[in-house]
C-alpha cells in the first residue's frame, strides 16, 4: 500500500498513511533519482478526491487534494505542481472563475497546465474551458485509464512546450536547427495519430513556404511560415484517436470535437512565448475567406496572413493525399477544387499563386508518394 495516498493543505480529507507510521518528514528523506509528477485535484466532494488520489498515486504520482478554487489560489503562492485538475462546478468560486483568476495572477501561473473534470457532457462547457486556456477534460466518474493516461499526457506535452521555448531562446545556428528538429518530431507524433495522414504536416509546411517564398515573404519569414505549417495540426493531440481515424461518417458530436483542435492548439502554441506568431496557424487555418469557417467565423483579412496561405496548402495536400476510401485525386479535378474555392474557401491571390504551383508540377510529384509493397 503507498505510505500517502492523498494529503491535503486545509485537513479537510484524511490523508492515508502505513500501518507501521511513516510520515511526511521520512518521504522526505528519501533519495529519488527520477521527478515524481505534481498532481494538485480541486473538487468540492471529497469522494472525488480520495478516488483520484488513488488512481494517480498508485501510479507513481504525488497527489494534493484541495477543496475549493480559493485555496487553490492561496496553494500556488507557495507550491507549484505539474497539472493541476479542476472541478467546473463548486461552490462559491466554480472552475471557469478559478482558472481566470489564477491565469490572471502575477508570478507567472499560465504555464501551469490545467485539465477540467466534469459530469457533463455539455459542447458548450468544454468549448468555454478551451478557451479559457485549459487543455482537456475527463469525464466523472473517474476511468482510471482514461484518468492516468490524459494527466501523463497532457504532462508531457507540456515538457515538449518548454523544451521547444528552451530551444527556439537559443540563437545560433546550430540551436536554430535543433529547435527545427524538435518541432518535426512533434508534428510526426501528430501525424502519426492519423492513419491515413502520413506526412501530412511536413508537406502542409512545404507548400506554405513555397507560397510564401512567392508571394514576397522574406527567407526568415518563410521559416516562420514553415513552423506554423510543421505544427498546424498539433491540436489533434487533444481529439480522440478513434474519432480521428474513424472512416465511416462522424456524428454531429465528432465533427464538434474535431473542430475543437485549432483552439486546442491555440492553447498549446501560445504558451511559446519566444514566438508569438506560431499559433496562427494551428489557430485559423479553418477560417474560410468568406467567414464561413471555424472556430471564429473571421472572414478576409481579418484573418492573418500565414492562416490563409496555409488554408490553401491544407486542403491542397488533403486532396492529394490517400484516404481510407479514395486514391489520390486527379490533378485536373484538384485545380478545378482550388478554382472553385476562390473568394470563397481561399483569398484569391494565394489560391492563385497554388494553381500556378499546380500548372508547373507537370509530372504531378506535389502529392503523397507511397512505396511499393
Amino acid at each position: 500500500m503507498n505510505e500517502r495516498i492523498l494529503r491535503t493543505i486545509d485537513n479537510a480529507i484524511e490523508t492515508k498513511d502505513a500501518a507501521d507510521g511513516s510520515t511526511a518528514d521520512s518521504e522526505e528523506d528519501e533519495d529519488t533519482s527520477e521527478h515524481i509528477t505534481q498532481v494538485v485535484v480541486v473538487d468540492d466532494v471529497k469522494t472525488n478526491l480520495i478516488s483520484a488520489g488513488e488512481i494517480l498515486s498508485e501510479n507513481g504520482m504525488d497527489v494534493t487534494g484541495i477543496t475549493s478554487g480559493e485555496k487553490l489560489l492561496e496553494y500556488v503562492k507557495t507550491n507549484r505542481p505539474d497539472i493541476i485538475l479542476l472541478d467546473v462546478y463548486m461552490p462559491e468560486m466554480d472552475g471557469f472563475e478559478t482558472l481566470e483568476k489564477l491565469r490572471e495572477m502575477e508570478g507567472g501561473y499560465d504555464d501551469i497546465p490545467v485539465i477540467f473534470l466534469t459530469g457533463s457532457d455539455s459542447f458548450k462547457i468544454e468549448s468555454r474551458g478551451l478557451k479559457l486556456g485549459a487543455m482537456d477534460f475527463i469525464k466523472k466518474p473517474f476511468d482510471p485509464d482514461v484518468l492516468v493516461l490524459r494527466v501523463k499526457n497532457t504532462v508531457e506535452l507540456v515538457r515538449l512546450q518548454k523544451d521547444l521555448s528552451a530551444e527556439v531562446r537559443k540563437k545560433s545556428k546550430e540551436n536554430e536547427a535543433m529547435s527545427l528538429h524538435v518541432v518535426q518530431t512533434l508534428a510526426e507524433a501528430i501525424d502519426a495519430k492519423d492513419t491515413y495522414t502520413n506526412g501530412h504536416s511536413t508537406r502542409v509546411a512545404q507548400y506554405s513556404r513555397e507560397i510564401a517564398r512567392r508571394y514576397g515573404y522574406s527567407r526568415k519569414a518563410q521559416d516562420e511560415i514553415y513552423m506554423m505549417g510543421l505544427l498546424h495540426d498539433v491540436g489533434k493531440i487533444g481529439v480522440p484517436d478513434e474519432v480521428i481515424n474513424k472512416t465511416a461518417k462522424l456524428s454531429d458530436e465528432e465533427f464538434e470535437l474535431i473542430k475543437e483542435h485549432p483552439v486546442i492548439g491555440y492553447n498549446i502554441l501560445a504558451k511559446i512565448k519566444e514566438m508569438p506568431r506560431l499559433q496562427a496557424g494551428a489557430h485559423w487555418h479553418h477560417e474560410r475567406y468568406d467567414g464561413t469557417g471555424y472556430p471564429d467565423g473571421l472572414s478576409e483579412d481579418d484573418i492573418c496572413e500565414e492562416a490563409r496561405i496555409i488554408a490553401v496548402a491544407d486542403a491542397y495536400d488533403a486532396m492529394t493525399s490517400y484516404r481510407s476510401y479514395r486514391d489520390v485525386l486527379p490533378q485536373n479535378v484538384v485545380a478545378d477544387e482550388i478554382k472553385k474555392g476562390r473568394g470563397k474557401q481561399f483569398d484569391p491571390k494565394f489560391a492563385d499563386i497554388m494553381l500556378e504551383m499546380i500548372s508547373e508540377d507537370v509530372v504531378y510529384g506535389l502529392r503523397e508518394k507511397r512505396s511499393v509493397q
